[in-house]
C-alpha cells in the first residue's frame, strides 16, 4: 500500500530508489561499505563476535549462583537461542553480501527487520521479547567494535560504487539523522537522495544535500518508522514529501520529472568552462567548497576557479580520536594544492565542534563532550588556540604546502582582537620553526571568517590585521538571530532573509571593498541562486560554494547588470520583507 510522508524540502529534484534504513541504536554503529574482497572478512567478524558472545552467555550460566532465579538461566536460554537461530544470522550475513553492508550495519538493519515482526505480534509475551533481541544485537554490536579493522572506510573510494553491489536498483538513504562524520563516507555514495526524521533547512544533512544537487527531505518524523528496509520510494524534494511504495501511475509522472531535471542539469553543464562576467563587464570568481584532497577534481571539472573553502576538519573525524600528524596533513593539503593547477586554494584551520564533533574518545580526551552548548563552546580558533602544539602542527603543513603553489589560510570563528594576535603569533612561530628546521614554504594570505556578529560590527578593526574575510553565512544567521540551527524545535525560525543578517552582509562586504581586501561569502548563501542577485547588488564579487552548485549560479551571473542591481540594493536593506522586495525588484528585469 502506498503511503505519503511530509517532512521538510531541503533539495531540490525528485530520487527514486529503494530505501536503504540506517537505524538508531543505544550502541554507536559504523555505517560503510565495503568492497567486494572483504565480505569474507566481514562475514568472519559476524561469526567471531558471535562465538564470542556465545562463549560470554555459556560462562555466565555457568556462573550463576545457586539460589539465582531459575528466570535468569531461561532468559540466558533465550538469548543463546537466539544467537544461533538461521533468522538472525543468515540475515545478516545476507545484508552483508547482497547490500555489501560492514558487519555493524548488517546486524543493526537484520535488528530492524525482527523488531518490526516483534511489534506485530499479537501476542503480549512474544512481543516482549523483542527487548532479548535488542539487548543480543547491542552485545554483539560491542564485540564487532573490538574487532573493527585498522583502516577507515572513507579512505577505499571504490567501495562507493553501485557496480560494486551487484544490483542496478538507485538506493535513498533513510535515518533519524545523519552524523557529518557519516557524511564523508555517504558524499560519494549510491545515494540518490536521503530522507531523515529530525532536522531543518540548515542542518548539516540538509547542507550536504543540497551541495551535492541531491534531492532530499528531513524533518520527517516518523520516516524511519514507517519506511522499510527496500520499499520503493519516491523523494520529491520541491514538495517535501517521500512516496512510499508508490502506483505505477505515480511512478511514471515522477520519471518523467526526473528526465526534465536530468535535461536541465545537463543544459547548465555546457557553461562550466565560460567565464563567469555579468552583462555590464563585471568578473565573479566562482570557487569551490571542498572537504577532502580528492573533491579537487570534481571542483575542476564544474568550472571553479580555485578553491575558497578546504574544510580541513575532516581530515581529523572518523579516527578513533586518533588526530592527523603534520606529515599527514602535509601530504594532504599538498595534494589539494597541486591538483588545482595552479589555482588558489583556502585552506580553513581546523573547524571542530557544534555540529561536527570529533568521535567519542577524542571529546572525552579533550574534556568538552559534556558541554551544555556546543555551538557557544570550545570550538575553531578556540580549541585550536586551547591546543597550541596541534594548532602548529596544522600550520607548519599548511605553510609546507604553500611551497607548491598559492595557498591562503582561513581562521574561523574569530571574535577577539586576542584570538587574531595570538593566531598570528602562531603563525610566525610555524614559520621559524619550518625556517630552522630547513623545511620550504611559501608566502600565504591569511584570512577571517565572519561568522560571529562581532566580527562583523568589528570589521575596519579586523581589516587592519587579515588580508582578506570570508563571510559564513550559516553561523552568522545562527548567531545573530540566537537559533541553534541543529535543534528542530526552532529550526523553522533560521532566516537568511533577515534584515539584521542582510546588513551585517552588506556592511561586511562595502568595508572590504572599500579597503581593498578580498571578502567572499562561503556559506550555504553563496550556492543559493535565489540570493545571487542581491549579493552582486551589494558589491560582492567572489562565491564560494560546493561544485554542483557552481553552473546555476554562473548562469544567474551571466544574466545580472550590478550596475542596475546595486540601484535597488538599498531597498531591499530596508525592507519589512526583504525576500518579497529582492524578488519583486530582481525577478522583475533588473537583473537583466
Amino acid at each position: 500500500m502506498s503511503i505519503q510522508v511530509f517532512g521538510t524540502p531541503v533539495s531540490r529534484g525528485v530520487a527514486i530508489g529503494r530505501a536503504v534504513l540506517v537505524a538508531s541504536s543505544r550502541v554507536d554503529v559504523a555505517h560503510y561499505f565495503v568492497a567486494a574482497e572483504r565480505v569474507e572478512q566481514e562475514i568472519g567478524r559476524l561469526r567471531q563476535a558471535r562465538d564470542i558472545v556465545s562463549a560470554e552467555l555459556t560462562a555466565l550460566k555457568r556462573d550463576l549462583p545457586q539460589d539465582a532465579p531459575a528466570e535468569l538461566s531461561a532468559l540466558l536460554d533465550v538469548h543463546q537461542m537466539l544467537l544461533h537461530d538461521e533468522t538472525m544470522t543468515s540475515a545478516t550475513r545476507q545484508w552483508i553480501v547482497e547490500r555489501h553492508y560492514n558487519a555493524e550495519w548488517a546486524l543493526s538493519a537484520q535488528l530492524e527487520v525482527l523488531a518490526r515482526q516483534f511489534d506485530e505480534m499479537d501476542d503480549e509475551y512474544l512481543r516482549e521479547r523483542k527487548a532479548d533481541v535488542e539487548q543480543l544485537a547491542e552485545r554483539l554490536l560491542r564485540c564487532l567494535a573490538r574487532s573493527k579493522p585498522g583502516h577507515s572506510p572513507s579512505a577505499e573510494p571504490d567501495v562507493m560504487r553501485m557496480r560494486d553491489f551487484g544490483g542496478e536498483d538507485p538506493l535513498v538513504l533513510v535515518a533519524n539523522d545523519v552524523a557529518p562524520a557519516d557524511m564523508i563516507q555517504f558524499k560519494r555514495s549510491v545515494f540518490t537522495g536521503f530522507v531523515t526524521d529530525v532536522g531543518g533547512r540548515t542542518s548539516h544533512t540538509a547542507i550536504v544535500a543540497r551541495s551535492l544537487d541531491i534531492p532530499a527531505v528531513v524533518g520527517a518524523r516518523e520516516a524511519s518508522r514507517l519506511i522499510r528496509q527496500d520499499d520503493w520510494l519516491v523523494i520529491d524534494g520541491d514538495a517535501g514529501v517521500v512516496i512510499v511504495n508508490p502506483s505505477p501511475i505515480v511512478l511514471e509522472e515522477y520519471r518523467f520529472r526526473q528526465r526534465q531535471s536530468e535535461l536541465e542539469r545537463a543544459r547548465l553543464n555546457r557553461l562550466r568552462h565560460t567565464p563567469a562576467v555579468t552583462l555590464d563587464g563585471q568578473p565573479v570568481e566562482l570557487l569551490a567548497n571542498i572537504e577532502m584532497p580528492g573533491d579537487s577534481a570534481g571542483a575542476l571539472e564544474a568550472g571553479a576557479v580555485g578553491v575558497g573553502l578546504f574544510r580541513s576538519e575532516f581530515l581529523f573525524m572518523n579516527r578513533g580520536g586518533d588526530l592527523p600528524g603534520e606529515d599527514e596533513q602535509f601530504q594532504a593539503y599538498r595534494d589539494a594544492v597541486v591538483s588545482m593547477q595552479g589555482l588558489p586554494v583556502t585552506i580553513r584551520t581546523v573547524d571542530i565542534g557544534a555540529d561536527k564533533p570529533l568521535d567519542r574518545m577524542s571529546l572525552q580526551e579533550l574534556r568538552h563532550e559534556h558541554a551544555l552548548n556546543p555551538a557557544l563552546g570550545l570550538r575553531a580558533i578556540r580549541w585550536s588556540l586551547a591546543e597550541p602544539d596541534m594548532f602548529r602542527q596544522q600550520l607548519r603543513a599548511i605553510l609546507r604546502a604553500s611551497a607548491f603553489g598559492k595557498v591562503r589560510i582561513l581562521v574561523p570563528m574569530v571574535a577577539h582582537v586576542g584570538e587574531i594576535r595570538m593566531t598570528l603569533e602562531a603563525l610566525e612561530r610555524a614559520r621559524q620553526q619550518l625556517d630552522d628546521a630547513g623545511c620550504a614554504h611559501g608566502e600565504v594570505e591569511i584570512g577571517a571568517m565572519i561568522e560571529v556578529p562581532a566580527a562583523a560590527l568589528m570589521i575596519g578593526r579586523f581589516l587592519d590585521h587579515f588580508d582578506f574575510v570570508s563571510i559564513g553565512t550559516n553561523d552568522l544567521i545562527q548567531y545573530t538571530l540566537a537559533i541553534d540551527r541543529s535543534d528542530d524545535a526552532v529550526s523553522h525560525l533560521f532566516d537568511p532573509w533577515h534584515p539584521a543578517v542582510l546588513r551585517l552582509i552588506a556592511d561586511t562586504i562595502a568595508k572590504a571593498n572599500a579597503r581593498g581586501k578580498g571578502v567572499s561569502v562561503c556559506g550555504e548563501m553563496a550556492g543559493d541562486a535565489a540570493f545571487t542577485d542581491l549579493l552582486l547588488a551589494m558589491g560582492l564579487r567572489s562565491f564560494s560554494m560546493h561544485p554542483a552548485r557552481i553552473a546555476s549560479i554562473k548562469q544567474r551571473v551571466l544574466r545580472a547588470d550590478t550596475r542596475r542591481l546595486a540601484a535597488a540594493v538599498e531597498a531591499v536593506l530596508s525592507a519589512e520583507d526583504p525576500a518579497l522586495e529582492a524578488a519583486r525588484l530582481f525577478s522583475g528585469g533588473l537583473a537583466h
